[in-house]
């Protein structure tokens, strides 16, 4: 139904002077109300412990809260040998709306923020255009209960991925 008034409400406009007629002006905008809003529950599918396949040079574990309160907290620990060479502090938030990856890498503060771009049931995109590296951040569910972690400078450039399963420890 909400996809025959966005269809009625284009043809006007098409058909039109390109001016849109205040009755097909409230239809687009009942259309665009009507979508569910996200919220942080939608992102429980990365809460849990994962780590990276071991025997590797390094041993990355990255471990999320399920959603609660409006945010979902994680940690990120990457160990060479006997030795924590890496460390993050992240946090997942609700913001109004609106939903934001904040990561602070080594404790750092101010944390950089990543807005959330495009949600499926499967995937995940954080975007910062504005920040140095990465521009982006992507969690991606795999069918066999594996999850991927991506960063890259944007859309069509190399990316580093992570790709974790279920924690064993």
């Amino acid at each position: 139904m909400k996809s025959r008034y966005v269809f009625v409400a284009l043809t006007l406009v098409v058909l039109g002077s390109g001016s849109l007629p205040a009755v097909s002006r409230s239809l687009v905008a009942y259309a665009a109300s009507a979508q569910p809003a996200v919220t942080i529950s939608d992102l429980s599918w990365m809460a849990g412990a994962w780590q990276t396949a071991p025997g590797g040079r390094a041993q990355v574990e990255e471990y999320w809260m399920p959603p609660a309160g409006g945010s979902m907290l994680g940690t990120s620990r990457t160990v060479a040998g006997d030795k924590t060479v890496e460390f993050e502090f992240l946090r997942i938030e609700q913001r109004g709306s609106e939903i934001y990856y904040v990561a602070s890498p080594g404790g750092r503060c101010p944390a950089t923020d990543f807005k959330l771009t495009r949600l499926s049931n499967q995937e995940a995109v954080f975007e910062n255009p504005q920040h140095d590296f990465p521009k982006r951040i992507i969690y991606a569910k795999g069918s066999d209960g594996s999850l991927t972690a991506s960063i890259d400078a944007g859309e069509g450039t190399k990316s580093k991925s992570f790709p974790y399963m279920r924690a064993t420890r």
